[in-house]
């Protein structure tokens, strides 16, 4: 991209920030806009939230220096202006790419990413843990820990400023108030926000007044009295903010687009020594009308045109529609049905879900322990509860599924685990490559994996219906494969014959499957393909022996090996004295896939067509 971005161009690292005028900063924040907007509608990305941190990302690069202060981005989707301004500048137009930059904070891209991020609530507890190693080993550096309200909905983030309170140590955390975290928040943190957002001006009369009373005589026991009078004042017209009762200074509201008020704050943070919450709200999608208008469409989107905003593409149906649309018929029909997710109503396809049956629509905010266990506790009182969250999220609930679901044995619940698999350029914190391990390892739950649309449906309405105890249904971002038959009836079902090799595989994988099995017969190779539909079901004895009389057995899943449907088999063939010396397993393998599409990672994995088709071969020696 050729396009030029006026000061923008000019920056070549944090340091030339700090002697710009406020006027050049606020072009400068301009630009940066610009180019964000030029970018991501080419790649794809987080947009909404980066355009509405620019002043607060560009405050924090002038007050504070990140090669050397850590400044961790919870989540780390909103972390864009801090690779522009830390020398990634130039690669933008990789971000998310195969081989390119990272939608979130990567240490191996700079030393100014100071961790892994990209799931919410963690910043404040890595911060503090940051903060205890600075002062053990006698060295000097700031600490911040920049989080937004909606990760506030998650319990860890209260965990950590409890601990935050009480350390004594000198961090500072910035609240990125914008009262949403990708939808509308949610619960009692919203609404006590909503009651401390008072005049963002009433900051900058405090420091002009301080700055006027320092000049004359006896004027610092003027601002101590003030001071006092000032607190005294607060505490009788606002409620005290939990954050104070926790033990944190308490700094704002200011408003976040107001550069110098914000960098006012930040450097007054710096001096104080202690544990303080600076509050800035912002507004999501600032500076860029579609996204303003539409913050929930603009938080993760694809390439879009950046004219007008509109999606460069046709919008297909995908799997989440798909489960969001069979799940509302079924609840018609039955009051008993209840969705429950995790900020995430959207994404999860429950949007039409909340309008028609607003009674029964639960979004808990980023608190998927608290979804877990609630939805066993409506289960345990006749509901039939379907909690519907990304298969990387639901790692945060694996005590509650074993805890609060699977042991009592009664629980009859429905998990809906949506974006399992690869899912592509969000990378190693998103792909959902371990359901398939930890939910098979529990004992008394069911793992089903549909291919398409219509085995959807059938399992959604079987795991509601004719099954008991706990039932995960796993199923991957975007649409269906091109397999169109519907098999949910069958724990693992034979859909192309073949005597030579074998390649069992589950999901979407059924057609990279298949399609090897067509290169393979080019070469005179009759391979069958196994699709297991139930991941959790005894072995079959027909795949057993298939296995047993073929030449080479190959399993491929997209998810990491241990724990998957490759070990099963291995371990299903030698609990009968059957060889395994001809299997070969392809996954993810014993690592964290990068970002890309989901085509390049299953190149890199070997787990497409050809790549089966190779392995097989191999395994054959042809």
């Amino acid at each position: 991209m050729n396009k030029r971005y006026g000061i923008l161009d000019n920056i070549t690292s944090p340091a030339d920030l700090r002697d710009l005028s406020y006027d050049s900063l606020a072009a400068l924040c301009g630009a940066l806009r610009e180019f964000i907007v030029d970018h991501v509608s080419q790649t794809g990305g987080h947009l909404a939230s980066n355009l509405g941190v620019v002043e607060l990302a560009v405050a924090l690069e002038r007050e504070f220096d990140s090669a050397k202060d850590r400044i961790i981005y919870d989540v780390g989707h909103q972390s864009y202006v801090h690779k522009i301004l830390t020398g990634r500048k130039d690669r933008f137009d990789t971000l998310r790419q195969y081989g390119g930059l990272s939608g979130f904070m990567k240490p191996e891209e700079s030393i100014t990413d100071p961790c892994i991020t990209g799931h919410a609530s963690g910043s404040v507890s890595v911060a503090l843990g940051m903060a205890h190693a600075r002062t053990l080993k006698n060295q000097k550096y700031h600490v911040v820990a920049v989080i937004g309200d909606g990760a506030l909905t998650g319990g860890m983030a209260y965990e950590a400023l409890n601990s935050v309170g009480t350390s004594g140590e000198p961090l500072l955390v910035v609240l990125n108030d914008n009262n949403m975290s990708i939808a509308q928040n949610v619960g009692g943190m919203s609404r006590h926000l909503s009651r401390l957002r008072v005049n963002p001006g009433y900051l900058r009369a405090k420091t002009n007044v301080k700055a006027v009373l320092a000049k004359i005589p006896g004027g610092k026991s003027l601002i101590q009295a003030v001071s006092r009078f000032k607190t005294r004042m607060k505490r009788l017209l606002l409620p005290t903010s939990l954050f104070e009762q926790m033990g944190l200074a308490y700094l704002g509201p200011v408003d976040g687009h107001d550069l110098k008020s914000v960098c006012e704050l930040l450097a007054q943070a710096k001096k104080m020594k202690k544990p303080v919450l600076l509050h800035v709200m912002t507004r999501k999608g600032k500076g860029y009308g579609p996204s303003e208008s539409d913050p929930e469409r603009f938080h993760g989107i694809s390439q879009f045109n950046a004219a007008t905003g509109k999606s460069a593409g046709q919008s297909a149906e995908d799997f989440s529609a798909c489960f969001g649309a069979e799940l509302c018929a079924l609840a018609e029909k039955d009051s008993r049905i209840c969705a429950v997710t995790a900020a995430m109503p959207s994404g999860t396809g429950l949007s039409h879900f909340a309008e028609a049956h607003p009674d029964r629509f639960f979004d808990v905010g980023i608190a998927e322990e608290h979804a877990l266990a609630m939805a066993a506790g409506m289960a345990k009182q006749g509901l039939v509860p379907v909690v519907a969250m990304y298969s990387t999220f639901l790692q945060r609930a694996y005590d509650q599924l074993i805890h609060d679901v699977a042991i009592d044995g009664g629980i009859h619940l429905v998990l809906a685990i949506d974006r399992a698999g690869i899912v592509g350029a969000d990378g190693a914190t998103h792909n959902g490559v371990f359901d398939v391990g930890f939910i098979r390892q529990i004992p008394g739950f069911k793992l089903y994996a549909p291919s398409n649309f219509a085995e959807l449906r059938t399992m959604l309405s079987q795991a509601v219906y004719r099954d008991s105890g706990p039932i995960a249904i796993r199923y991957p971002r975007g649409g269906q494969a091109v397999f169109s038959g519907n098999t949910a009836g069958e724990a693992c079902v034979c859909v192309c014959k073949g005597g030579d090799a074998v390649i069992a595989t589950y999901g979407a994988l059924v057609d990279q499957a298949l399609r090897a099995a067509e290169i393979l017969a080019e070469k005179g190779v009759q391979a069958a393909v196994y699709k297991w539909n139930d991941l959790t079901a005894p072995m079959e004895e027909k795949l057993l022996q298939a296995a047993a009389r073929a030449r080479a057995v190959l399993v491929a899943e997209d998810v990491v090996q241990r724990g998957g449907m490759g070990e099963a088999l291995a371990a299903a063939l030698a609990e009968q004295g059957l060889t395994t010396a001809k299997l070969r397993l392809c996954n993810t393998g014993d690592r964290f896939l990068t970002h890309g599409s989901v085509d390049e990672l299953y190149r890199e994995c070997g787990l497409d067509a050809d790549g089966l088709a190779k392995t097989v071969g191999e395994a054959m020696g042809i």
